[in-house]
């Protein structure tokens, strides 16, 4: 199971953002391009609430990149410039009394998303479960890989804590003519990187699309409005069993009871209003502590 931790930039994803717009599915629209559209759409605020990358850091690794190069051609005085040059950079942020402890330098997005229902998940696991009974590990391993469907925002930062005096140390150990040590400090420097991946379910963004698609039509198409519920019912159903787990009071139990509430009351006298609006709000607490954490 994933643990869980909410963050600026995927809260957008997940709860929402405000002054942004977002498309919206037309109202005659099938289940398949809801979910299309709440991938879209979710991809999009991935890339609009990216990380602000650190120029100074990024200028000072082509320094140290450039000085390790003067090192392979024995330009040690040359060296030695590119590595004050590398920690200058750096002056202003180090100076700085709220300096930050990582400093971005590149921002990464990937999408993995599993294309099947819950039934699909069940029959896989079943596959996999015989296949490990019977000694197929790598057999077993493999049909595991599909079972994932996230958007990964990944996030490789500078460490300000020992960039900074490796960059010294190699200094000193040019100024002590041992460029061998030198270099061997700055290729060390230069891949230690922290590497910070916040993971959103796609599955718990479908289900809320489709929430919100049933929510403006039930009053006009009660059987699209239904299907749409079946089919957050079922992406709900898809998030549980790869995975995705919440610290939230509210369960998925829960959520597919609420669900089952406001299906009925569609198909009687359709006064769903506060109904959706309940249901809307457990599922945007649900999704706030369900989005996963971690770091290299």
């Amino acid at each position: 199971m994933k643990k869980l931790l909410l963050s600026a930039i995927t809260a957008s994803l997940l709860l929402g953002t405000a002054g942004i717009a977002k498309e919206q599915a037309a109202k005659d629209a099938t289940v398949k391009e809801v979910k299309e559209i709440a991938i879209s759409n979710a991809k999009e605020d991935a890339r609009n609430h990216q990380k602000k990358l650190a120029a100074e850091a990024i200028e000072s690794l082509k320094f140290a990149q450039r000085a390790v190069i003067d090192l392979e051609h024995k330009d040690a005085k040359k060296a030695t410039e590119d590595l004050e040059k590398a920690l200058g950079k750096l002056e202003v942020i180090l100076a700085a009394k709220d300096a930050p402890k990582l400093l971005p330098v590149n921002n990464l997005i990937r999408v993995q998303e599993f294309v099947g229902t819950a039934k699909d998940v069940d029959i896989t696991l079943k596959r996999v479960k015989k296949m490990l009974d019977d000694g197929k590990v790598q057999e077993a391993r493999a049909l595991m890989i599909p079972l994932v469907s996230e958007i990964d925002i990944t996030v490789l930062s500078l460490p300000l804590a020992s960039y900074p005096d490796a960059l010294k140390l190699a200094a000193q150990y040019v100024h002590d003519n041992k460029p061998e040590k030198a270099k061997e400090v700055l290729y060390i420097a230069l891949s230690t990187f922290t590497e910070v991946t916040e993971i959103v379910p796609i599955p718990l963004l479908e289900s809320a699309d489709l929430i919100n698609a049933a929510s403006r039509i039930a009053k006009e198409d009660k059987e699209r409005a239904l299907k749409y519920l079946d089919a957050a019912s079922d992406a709900l159903d898809v998030a549980e069993k790869l995975g995705y787990v919440s610290e939230s009071a509210t369960t998925y139990k829960m959520l597919h009871e609420k669900i089952k509430e406001v299906q009925k009351e569609i198909k009687g006298k359709n006064k769903a209003e506060k109904l959706f609006e309940s249901l809307t709000e457990k599922l945007k607490e649900f999704k706030s502590k369900v989005i996963s954490f971690s770091e290299k």
